[in-house]
């Protein structure tokens, strides 16, 4: 998770200053874009609006993302279920032929993310994101009906296409609604989906493989695309009705909950959310010209490459020499135990306001896990080893994406550029990293594990590195509101207002 460090007001500062204070500039930032004074109000006001504000938004919000992404994993992972099934046999899959399928979805995902999440900035992200979620649905049970290795490609390249606006959308969606403090643990419990698919996933393949072969004529794994395909659509039309747009343009919220919803992030920032503050163009230059945006492109890059064995994962756990139902179920555990680490790493790093080494510590975690796997044959320790590689690398992944998102708050545009261009970056690992864990490398895959625990540790020291340079920033940050306080003129960068600090 990220998050900006907000100090209502600096020791050294004297209160005759108080024309200079932050809260003056945030109340006059609220006036100009025609809030009410919410600031004249008491505290048991504010604690009442607070509270109904907040249930009205996670109630609506929430188990609707948390349920889309979930069924996103679901939809993105079950090939490496089928593939425990008959599906190589049936498409006559020879060598690379899976990894290459694996991977072109990455290749979809990555051309469509960025041009996808600055449109979101512009339209109605209800909408818009039921209906990628309604069209990746489509194209998932469309696998259903290949035949060949093209028709399978084709499938999961525009499968990639479809789901690239989903996963920054959430990002920059959520990130219009929640205060820093209140976002660490949405994202949490967003991303946990990821953990509670792959869990689900291997109960769901186990049943379908074992159960549904033949079932009218048609193969498990057709079935498997089929069943969850079609769950992932309707899901989609009913959330068009109740997933919420930006604070101002909610309907079923009151024009008081929709002003105090602005106001109250104005007041966390310093800053408005507008949309249209600037141009699509100039948020792409804005985020290009951003040497902050870079370092975290380099980490998610890491991460997302150490994360390449979970679409592999269960023909991983088959190496432990159990059978296809067995192996699918063996995944349960790992993941659940995944979904529970997620949410005590997300909650301990938002209690201490520390990012950097929860993020280093858990990708140390994943490298442990990764070098235990390639370095025996042993069931124990190699069933141990496959715990702690998600366990390690899931977490980080998310307070990765949390740390982008809070790292570059306003205007809205620049971070839907920022969120989208480090997802987008990042996911190119995976177009490579697919072919880490080729069958032939069984029962260890000593290149494809090596690899992995290798880059756990870069993204470890790129947290670090990352760590170094925001605490640069803040530095700086202190040193020109000491000019302002000497009666020089501050000098008006983006972001940047009185008291702002970013979280280390």
């Amino acid at each position: 998770m990220a998050e900006l460090q907000t100090k209502t007001s600096l020791e050294h500062i004297e209160t005759n200053i108080s024309s200079k204070s932050r809260g003056d500039e945030y109340i006059e930032e609220a006036r100009a874009m025609g809030l009410p004074d919410f600031h004249l109000k008491d505290e048991e006001w504010h604690a009442e609006m607070h509270k109904k504000l907040l249930w009205k938004i996670d109630t609506r919000m929430l188990p609707l993302l948390i349920l889309m992404y979930l069924l996103n994993f679901l939809d993105r992972s079950n090939l490496s279920q089928a593939k425990l099934g008959t599906y190589v046999e049936d498409l006559k899959l020879k060598g690379n032929d899976f990894n290459t399928i694996t991977s072109v979805l990455f290749a979809g995902y990555i051309l469509m993310q960025l041009p996808s999440n600055l449109l979101l900035t512009r339209v109605r992200p209800s909408l818009y994101i039921c209906a990628c979620v309604t069209l990746w649905g489509v194209v998932s049970t469309c696998q259903a009906a290949v035949h060949s290795k093209g028709a399978a490609i084709a499938c999961r390249f525009f499968l990639g296409v479809v789901e690239a606006p989903f996963f920054p959308g959430v990002m920059m969606i959520m990130s219009s609604w929640y205060k820093r403090e209140e976002l660490g643990h949405r994202y949490a419990l967003f991303y946990a989906g990821s953990a509670l698919a792959n869990m689900f996933g291997g109960l769901i393949g186990a049943g379908v493989l074992n159960n549904l072969n033949g079932t009218h004529g048609i193969a498990a794994w057709r079935w498997l695309f089929i069943i969850e395909g079609v769950a992932t659509i309707g899901v989609a039309i009913i959330s068009s009705l109740f997933l919420p747009d930006y604070p101002k343009t909610t309907k079923w919220l009151t024009q008081e909950e929709r002003d105090y919803a602005q106001w109250r992030l104005v007041k966390d920032i310093g800053k408005g959310d507008e949309g249209d503050s600037v141009t699509i163009k100039q948020a792409v230059i804005m985020a290009f010209k951003d040497y902050r945006m870079y370092l975290f492109i380099v980490a998610q890059h890491c991460n997302l490459l150490a994360q390449s064995f979970t679409y592999f994962f269960p023909s991983i756990v088959k190496t432990l020499g159990f059978g296809t139902t067995e192996t699918l179920l063996l995944t349960v555990p790992v993941w659940f135990a995944t979904f529970l680490s997620a949410l005590i790493v997300s909650y301990h790093s938002s209690r201490t306001n520390e990012r950097c080494y929860h993020i280093a510590i858990s990708m140390l975690v994943a490298m442990i896990g990764n070098i235990i796997s390639v370095s025996t044959t042993k069931t124990g320790p190699r069933f141990f080893a496959m715990f702690l590689m998600p366990m390690g690398a899931l977490p980080a992944f998310q307070l990765i994406l949390t740390w982008v998102a809070n790292s570059f708050p306003r205007p809205l545009a620049k971070r839907s550029a920022c969120i989208a261009t480090v997802n987008m970056l990042g996911n190119i690992a995976s177009i490579y990293g697919s072919y880490m864990y080729p069958d032939s490398q069984k029962p260890r895959y000593e290149v494809g594990g090596s690899i992995t625990a290798a880059v756990c540790l870069v993204c470890a020291i790129m947290a670090i590195v990352i760590r170094f340079v925001l605490k640069h920033e803040n530095r700086k940050l202190e040193l020109h509101e000491q000019e302002v306080l000497e009666g020089e003129d501050p000098h008006g960068v983006d972001e940047k207002v009185w008291g702002f600090r970013y979280i280390l």
